[in-house]
């Protein structure tokens, strides 16, 4: 499992012309599901993200986590997160899950967040075509793989 994980001033999320999802200070997470995934990828970024120390303490240094500001999580599936740019120039996309497996393990993902964070996590809507909007704030953006723990 991937994500890239963006601490924002604001974000939101619009399917059809109707936002599914909008916050203010937070978390704006994407992420890309494989057929690898396991509940313990997603247990252990669920983790990772919840205790990433990336908002500004008293003194303005990243000391704090988005429960220590109170702030809020919009997660947002996407599949091209798993693109192999190795030949040529077209992305593949063939070790991101196909829709049968994707949407539980993306559903787990929300629920495991949810209940980690105890507050409701905003979504877009999986698999459908989102403009996603969001004012960076930092910039702070961290990927992170739960295969390659790094």
């Amino acid at each position: 499992m991937k994500i890239v994980l963006q601490r924002v001033s604001s974000a939101s999320v619009t399917v059809d012309g109707n936002k599914t999802a909008d916050i203010q200070k937070g978390l704006l997470v994407l992420v890309g599901i494989e057929d690898l995934d396991t509940k313990e990828d997603i247990d252990w970024l669920v983790g990772k993200i919840i205790k990433m120390r990336i908002f500004g303490d008293e003194n303005d240094v990243m000391n704090c986590s988005v429960q220590d500001i109170d702030g809020e999580i919009i997660v947002v599936s996407q599949f091209t997160l798993h693109a192999s740019t190795k030949k040529g120039n077209r992305p593949s996309y063939i070790k991101a899950s196909k829709p049968e497996f994707a949407i539980p393990m993306y559903e787990n993902f929300v629920q495991s967040l949810e209940k980690e964070f105890n507050k409701k996590i905003q979504t877009g809507i999986f698999g459908a075509d989102m403009k996603v909007s969001l004012l960076n704030d930092g910039p702070v953006t961290i990927v992170m793989d739960s295969k390659n723990k790094e």
